[in-house]
């Protein structure tokens, strides 16, 4: 059982930057691809990004491809989300999840944190 706790959300211009952190407990992290998800009210929960356990490859969604940065510490079991020139429509509750592989991230995930609010004003 993995538990993954975010933090790193707040209220930033759009324009600005932010750093999301999860911290994952519990488990063998190294073992697992990590992703994150970001949900609006009223839309389906969406992939953002992943990685994989030896973080040797990394996906974007074409949305945020080019402004955002994933990377993990493995020794620290953090997986970070690297948010530049965001936008107002980068809004959203951002989840952070864990998988088997990066296929399993991307799309079902096994594990799930509680979410971390971001919200970008015009």
């Amino acid at each position: 059982q993995v538990q993954l706790v975010e933090s790193g959300g707040g209220l930033v211009q759009a324009g600005g930057s932010l750093r999301l952190s999860c911290a994952a407990s519990g488990g063998t992290f190294s073992i697992y691809a990590m992703g994150w998800f970001r949900q609006t009210a009223g839309k389906e929960r969406e992939f953002v990004s992943a990685i994989s356990s030896g973080a040797v490859s990394t996906y974007y969604a074409d949305s945020v491809k080019g402004r955002f940065t994933i990377s993990r510490d493995n020794a620290k079991k953090m997986v970070y989300l690297q948010m530049n020139s965001l936008k107002v429509e980068d809004t959203a509750v951002y989840y952070c999840a864990a998988g088997y592989s990066t296929t399993q991230v991307m799309t079902v995930p096994r594990y799930w944190g509680q979410g971390t609010q971001v919200t970008v004003s015009s």
